[in-house]
């Protein structure tokens, strides 16, 4: 099978593994497809393989744990009126880029989603604080990042199949 034909193949079938797994979680566990769409994009945005996978989980987790203090930060800064919410996402955003200087944290977009993910939970109904976003947002991180690694190894395998030499007639 070429590559492309695998890759077809394996997202088709995992896309529909992926939804069809977040439609049997309780709704109030929060836990959100999209953000495990997400990650499995990092996945191989970062490079794929293990490293991929890393890059997904702790560039996406720290940013959202960033995201999760800015949002705490935003009533201690009421005294900035209209601007407590824009400057704490500027020190959020601020930190992130600064932690890529640490190896594990260097996919600053990823970090940047795991941010976005965590507000955009916060903001659905039912979740109603930072703290109660971060653990359904990091295990939504942690599923995408391993149906990346699981679909890297599935398109590896398919597209081998096609790659392997006829055994000789005899």
């Amino acid at each position: 099978m070429s590559r492309f034909a695998a890759l077809t193949l394996t997202i088709f079938v995992l896309a529909i593994i992926d939804t069809w797994l977040f439609g049997f979680m309780p709704a109030t566990l929060h836990l959100q497809v999209w953000m495990s769409f997400i990650a499995w994009g990092v996945h191989f945005m970062a490079g794929g393989k293990v490293q991929g996978a890393k890059a997904a989980v702790l560039s996406m987790s720290f940013g959202a744990l960033v995201g999760m203090c800015a949002a705490m930060a935003i009533p201690g800064l009421g005294m900035l009126g209209s601007l407590a919410a824009p400057v704490a996402v500027g020190f959020g955003a601020a930190v992130i880029v600064l932690a890529s200087k640490v190896p594990m944290l260097e996919a600053i977009p990823a970090g940047f989603y795991g941010f976005a993910a965590i507000f955009a939970l916060i903001g659905l109904k039912g979740v109603d604080s930072p703290q109660h976003a971060i653990g359904p947002t990091v295990i939504s991180i942690i599923i995408g990042a391993a149906f990346g690694y699981v679909s890297e190894v599935a398109i590896d395998v398919l597209a081998k199949k096609e790659a392997a030499p006829a055994p000789a007639a005899a």
